[in-house]
């Protein structure tokens, strides 16, 4: 995985997106730079048992090909070994590269929070419980992943076709994530 300078603050609208090179987990070069001239979700996830997380690739998946239709290329990432996403987030068959940062390399790059503090309001707050409950309704258990950061939070992040961000989201609690009203708003006709 190649990256550039390290960010250590919140990414904000209008900042160029850090540029990296990594592999994804079923082998694909994802480069950055090969996204310009496209519109980009690249969202940051947990770990690859985390049940919230795979909702939301679950709707992803769901949404993807009216998103692509519009113009709207995704990435994902995992501060997982690959071997985690291939056994929980691989079963899903994302049409999307996912990939797996178990050094968290990315999240560095992009800011992206370590919040004890945040993942216990996520269980203790109604929002969390309630997509808890919707996460094991599509078969999405709670499963611990050993040696996982179990306090990461989600990011998510619109690039412009400039390599500019339009929409940086940092979450408050775990399943939280950037509205689909907010991509939309951005997709093409």
């Amino acid at each position: 995985m190649t990256i550039v300078p390290e960010i250590n603050t919140h990414l904000t609208v209008g900042s160029t997106a850090p540029d990296f090179e990594a592999e994804a987990a079923f082998g694909e070069r994802i480069d950055l730079k090969d996204y310009h001239g496209k519109l980009l979700l690249l969202s940051f996830f947990r770990n690859g048992a985390c049940a919230l997380c795979n909702l939301r690739v679950h709707q992803l998946i769901e949404k993807y090909p009216t998103y692509h239709a519009r113009g709207l290329e995704m990435v994902a990432v995992f501060e997982s070994p690959r071997s985690s996403i291939l056994e929980y987030v691989g079963k899903q068959d994302a049409p999307f590269p996912i990939i797996a940062d178990p050094t968290a390399a990315l999240y560095q790059l992009y800011g992206v929070e370590v919040s004890e503090e945040k993942v216990n309001a996520t269980m203790a707050d109604p929002f969390g419980q309630q997509r808890i409950q919707e996460a094991a309704e599509h078969g999405f258990r709670l499963t611990p992943e050993p040696g996982s950061n179990f306090y990461r939070m989600p990011a998510d992040f619109l690039i412009g076709r400039d390599g500019k961000i339009v929409e940086a989201f940092y979450s408050d609690l775990v399943g939280q994530h950037l509205a689909f009203e907010v991509i939309e708003h951005h997709l093409c006709g």
